[in-house]
């Protein structure tokens, strides 16, 4: 029992030794994930004053299909959705699912302005198209490295995992052979000559 209990403890600290040190290189430093995400916050601040000025209900008016006002309501939730995550994500910055949020947020984001520049240089204003394309190509670059930092984390987790999974396939190895030798040794006690009984007393 006690060799079980100490094979337990031995993996366990194994196993914790290579969780903390099972990071791969080449994932994007503290800082860089910092300054990303602060930028990536700040250029979708800049999304909301631009679109307030669109008009797409106005451009119905124009021969204008209805869709760019679903689209105008829809991409100003985006962005408010969009910060939340990025916030999120800003503080986790370990947090994979944070980070994959994030990306398809811009880009569900990016598809929706990219459709709504159009229908402003056509039915509104082309110097207005222009100014939020202009803030859609300087969100293009953080769009960018953040799909870069999503792929860096991924594998950074698939190499834990298989770190961890083979970890605990030793481990378990260990285990059951210790449990074999225990049992070997309880079978081979049982199988030794009881002692002999005392002898009786003298007449």
């Amino acid at each position: 029992m006690r060799t079980l209990f100490l094979a337990g403890i031995l993996c366990g600290a194994v196993f914790a030794q290579a969780t903390n040190t099972s990071a791969t290189p080449g994932v994007m430093s503290q800082w860089d994930v910092t300054a990303l995400l602060s930028a990536l916050e700040k250029g979708a601040g800049q999304l909301g004053p631009v679109m307030d000025q669109m008009k797409p209900d106005q451009w119905t008016a124009a021969g204008a299909p209805q869709t760019y006002a679903l689209q105008w309501r829809s991409a100003r939730k985006e962005v408010q959705y969009l910060l939340g995550s990025a916030q999120g994500l800003n503080q986790q910055p370990e947090r994979l699912t944070l980070a994959l949020d994030t990306l398809f947020r811009m880009q569900t984001l990016d598809r929706t302005l990219e459709s709504l520049v159009q229908g402003t240089r056509k039915y509104q204003s082309p110097t207005l198209a222009a100014t939020m394309q202009a803030r859609l190509d300087e969100a293009s670059a953080n769009r960018d490295k953040l799909r870069q930092y999503v792929v860096e984390l991924a594998a950074q987790r698939e190499h834990e995992y298989q770190v961890m999974d083979s970890e605990a396939q030793r481990c378990r190895g260990t285990l059951a052979a210790s449990g074999t030798a225990q049992r070997r040794k309880a079978r081979k006690t049982a199988a030794l000559p009881s002692a002999a009984s005392p002898s009786s007393e003298q007449k």
